[in-house]
């Protein structure tokens, strides 16, 4: 009878633990995005619109460090839901690079791969290459995102460090208006294009985007392979006339792994099925499809968003 009675406190025990992990239905959602002057809280804002007409959900869009903080935000569960760059994801969910003093981080899946993420590194009309940035005051980002990560590897395929510019580490929209008064030389900005900083800043002032030359391209895809190749086309800031050649990593929505499967799979539904009219609020929105959604994702899937994928036939 001890021996029982032990067993069914364990029982009971374990099955306390689950109820304490699973999130109760969801009638809100917090969708951690990046700074205001970003792709990604410009996108959440009509990715939360959304969810608020379609799924009946009180939808709070927050505005934050973007990538690396997103990490740490969805893993607590202080969000629900985060957009992250697919390389730092990885590196988080590894344990790896800027996580390896944390360890894996374990509590937080894939839901949908939505667009490439552009690095761009915009500079004053007097730097003509980036080995011009030795020496210049450069923003790589503010600490806690993925741009940061992305500057010091451009750097890197170049043979240089941060310790080769005089760093600073400011938001897009600080950065914008920091290299239009003066203060800095030039910035690095991972999102996707058009992004807002940017565009306005090519409006108001003359400044330049930098290319990565083909071979560095090559060298970065080669030692971390969440890069692809990517081109901005002439025109698509003012005054950039000519193609800019870079290099992109992909914009992932991603979940806590505590919202309930049907929940996550309702989301992702509204998702998909609501391309068009996330289309027209966001030029993001027409790169969204199912099967990119799936690509470069080296992570698992919630069961929610696997569900939906299975019944698409995506995934098998």
């Amino acid at each position: 009878m001890i021996k029982i009675g032990i067993a069914l406190v364990l029982t009971a025990s374990l099955g306390l633990i689950g109820c304490e992990k699973k999130a109760p239905p969801l009638t809100a959602m917090k969708l951690a995005t990046g700074g205001i002057t970003g792709t990604y809280y410009a996108y959440g804002l009509a990715l939360g619109q959304v969810f608020q007409k379609r799924l009946g959900l009180q939808v709070t869009v927050q505005p934050t460090a973007a990538a690396v903080a997103n990490v740490a935000l969805v893993q607590s569960g202080s969000a629900d839901f985060a957009f992250v760059q697919n390389d730092v994801m990885t590196y988080a969910y590894n344990g790896a690079n800027v996580f390896a003093s944390e360890g894996a981080q374990k509590d937080f899946s894939a839901v949908a791969g939505l667009y490439p993420e552009v690095c761009h590194i915009v500079v004053t009309e007097g730097i003509a290459d980036i080995p011009d940035l030795k020496g210049k005051r450069i923003s790589v980002g503010e600490g806690g995102s993925g741009t940061s990560l992305n500057a010091a590897q451009i750097l890197e395929a170049y043979g240089m460090s941060f310790a080769d510019i005089k760093q600073e580490q400011l938001s897009f929209g600080d950065s914008a208006k920091a290299l239009a008064a003066g203060e800095i030389d030039g910035f690095f900005c991972t999102a996707g294009a058009p992004t807002p900083a940017v565009s306005d800043l090519a409006a108001s002032a003359a400044v330049r985007l930098l290319s990565i030359g083909a071979a560095r391209v090559k060298w970065l895809i080669s030692e971390y392979p969440y890069y692809t190749e990517n081109t901005v086309p002439a025109g698509t800031y003012p005054g950039i006339n000519e193609d800019i050649h870079t290099v992109a990593v992909r914009a992932t929505l991603v979940a806590n792994n505590a919202i309930q499967s049907d929940d996550v799979y309702k989301v992702t539904k509204a998702l998909f099925e609501s391309k068009d009219e996330l289309a027209s609020a966001h030029p993001k929105g027409t790169e969204l499809g199912l099967e990119a959604a799936i690509l470069g994702i080296p992570i698992p899937f919630h069961p929610g968003a696997l569900k939906y994928y299975r019944e698409k036939g995506v995934i098998k």
